[in-house]
């Protein structure tokens, strides 16, 4: 019963995180509104609110804040994980589309075996060298839908979507101790502050100025369905990790581009070419791989 309360909670997580991207897409499609505006809005007020809600719960919420370790660790993640991986996805959506962003967010487990390979200076096992390379050619038929002329997608949505991967490695990676030591809520809610002020510091004037933003109802509504939807998604996805491996994890989170990609479909009308369709498939593929030999690698 348990583990079925994970599946259901990693599933219904995945979906929501998936509907967000064309939902964030309908914004930039439908209005001025620029990445930076959006991501200062959002994440102020979904940190807000959950840092509320612990308060209310009776936790203190400031006790990282006493710590100089936790709260330079917590700073970083705020800066480079929260805001690096938020920003990088949004910015991808702009350049191309919440399909792509959602596949290339996928990158991450490349990143992480690069980067656990260079520190621990040995060769990763041949399993994932192959779930590596299965991937990569997903990925090269997602840019150039099977075309050796050129890409598929534009040079500033290849470089968002690699940055994408990127980030998201790092903030997979970087928080384990963090949340282990206060907990998930507790540190994505100051994450989310921390991101949200920085982006609000580089460039206050406008964000001010573009205040008007918020007058169009249907707008202001779609972002605020995204801030409940987004936040709601992400502490599903957490919670399930209770009850369920990593592995069975992974390969759930395929929902999230699932979810993207039909929706976008029957939204905006997008489809993708059989190439780039058969190229995501393949990734996700890939990426279930390196999962699966992770675990086996650990085991």
């Amino acid at each position: 019963m348990e583990r079925l309360k994970g599946i259901i909670m990693i599933i219904s997580g995945a979906m929501l995180w998936g509907a967000t991207g064309p939902m964030m897409e309908w914004i930039l499609l439908n209005s001025d509104m620029t990445v930076s505006y959006m991501l200062t809005v959002r994440l102020l007020i979904a940190g807000s609110c959950l840092l509320a809600m612990l308060k209310i719960q009776g936790k203190q919420i400031s006790l990282p804040w006493k710590h100089k370790v936790w709260a330079r660790q917590l700073l970083i993640f705020g800066v480079f994980g929260m805001l690096g991986v938020q920003y990088t996805f949004v910015a991808s959506i702009e350049s191309s589309n919440a399909v792509i962003a959602t596949l290339f967010q996928f990158l991450a487990p490349i990143f992480i075996i690069v980067f656990v390979t260079f520190r621990q200076k040995t060769w990763p096992p041949v399993v994932q060298v192959l779930g590596m390379f299965v991937t990569l050619i997903g990925l090269f038929l997602l840019l150039t839908n099977g075309s050796f002329s050129g890409f598929a997608l534009s040079k500033v949505a290849v470089v968002w979507g690699i940055a994408l991967g990127f980030a998201f490695s790092f903030y997979t990676l970087h928080p384990v101790r963090l949340m282990q030591e206060w907990g998930v809520l507790l540190v994505v809610g100051w994450a989310m502050i921390i991101g949200g002020a920085t982006l609000f510091l580089t460039n206050p004037l406008q964000i001010i100025r573009h205040l008007d933003y918020l007058k169009d109802w249907n707008i202001t509504a779609m972002l605020f369905l995204v801030i409940i939807v987004g936040t709601l998604a992400f502490v599903l996805f957490l919670s399930s990790m209770k009850y369920i491996t990593p592995v069975e994890t992974s390969i759930l989170s395929s929902f999230e581009p699932l979810t993207a990609m039909v929706i976008s479909v029957l939204w905006f009308g997008q489809v993708l070419g059989v190439w780039q369709l058969t190229g995501g498939i393949v990734m996700l593929i890939g990426v279930t791989w390196l999962s699966i030999a992770g675990s086996k690698v650990k085991t």
